[in-house]
């Protein structure tokens, strides 16, 4: 038998908690598809939930929510990210590269990053699940760049606080269809 990962071990369970415990048991195979899965309601929820604001209390206000939920989500995202990775902040570029590919985000999306150095890095969303079915619908971009103004920087900031982010295009703006948004990072002194 192959020798397990320690990085890839599932935790002890909680005495009584058979949701933990039933993992174990499971395929790598699985796994996967239960993340996959997982990210997938996850998503969903977080749509459903701007639909229901949006619904009540108009866009607008729907977009403000959605910014103050973020600006605490990508925080602890990121935070659980390096725990699971072993990595403290200051990380620098490559740091922040490697967490990128580890977010709910990246199990749904096809993004890449493209220009990396030690203190520069462009991170594109190529195919973005929720700009996609809004196009396969006949609706507009979804107007996700304020929010992920604050997404994006907060995530990286927590990373490293270094870094500093700009948005390249992200709708409402125009944006090329080789990509839905990009973002710039880079570290400062």
């Amino acid at each position: 038998m192959a020798e397990t990962d320690e990085r890839y071990a599932v935790p002890s369970a909680v005495p009584g908690d058979e949701g933990v415990r039933l993992l174990s048991a499971l395929s790598r195979e699985e796994l996967v598809k239960i993340i996959v899965d997982d990210a997938k309601n996850w998503l969903a929820h977080d749509g459903l939930w701007f639909q229901a604001v949006e619904r009540r209390y108009g866009i607008d206000v729907a977009i403000d929510a959605d910014i103050e939920a973020w600006r605490s989500f990508t925080v602890i995202e990121a935070k659980r990210i390096m725990e699971r990775l072993g990595m403290q902040p200051g990380g620098g570029i490559p740091a922040l590269v490697e967490c990128l590919r580890h977010r709910l985000y990246a199990r749904l999306n096809l993004q890449d990053v493209i220009e990396q150095s030690d203190d520069r890095v462009v991170f594109r969303m190529l195919d973005c699940r929720v700009q996609s079915a809004r196009k396969r619908k006949g609706l507009a971009d979804f107007p996700c760049k304020e929010v992920g103004k604050v997404e994006y920087a907060e995530f990286a900031r927590t990373v490293d606080p270094r870094i500093q982010t700009r948005c390249i295009a992200c709708p409402p703006d125009a944006h090329p269809d080789a990509f839905w948004c990009a973002w710039e990072f880079t570290l400062g002194g």
